[in-house]
C-alpha cells in the first residue's frame, strides 16, 4: 500500500490536530477510512465534506489510484470574503 504524505488545511487541521501526517492508502476512499477509523465525530464529519487535492489537482474520483509519495491535500469547505 503506498505511504501518502497528507495536508490538512483551515477546520481539518483543527479537527484533525496536526497540520501533515502521513498514511498509507490506495485511494481517495481508501485515505478517508484509513484517517477517520480512531478519531472523533468532528474530524469524520469535517473530512465528509472536504475536497481533496492530489499533487495539486482537484481530485475528482475518489476511486483513482494513488501512488507511493502523492501529496493529498484535505481543504474544508471555506468561507468569508
Amino acid at each position: 500500500m503506498p505511504q501518502i504524505r497528507v495536508r490538512f488545511f483551515a477546520a481539518a487541521r483543527e479537527a484533525f490536530g496536526t497540520k501533515e501526517c502521513t498514511a498509507a492508502a490506495a485511494t481517495i476512499d481508501g485515505l478517508v477510512e484509513s484517517l477517520t477509523k480512531d478519531v472523533g465525530a468532528e474530524a469524520r464529519t469535517v473530512i465528509s465534506r472536504s475536497s481533496f487535492l492530489v499533487n495539486a489537482i482537484a481530485a475528482t474520483d475518489h476511486r483513482a489510484p494513488l501512488h507511493e509519495g502523492d501529496t493529498v491535500d484535505v481543504l474544508p469547505p471555506f468561507a468569508g470574503g
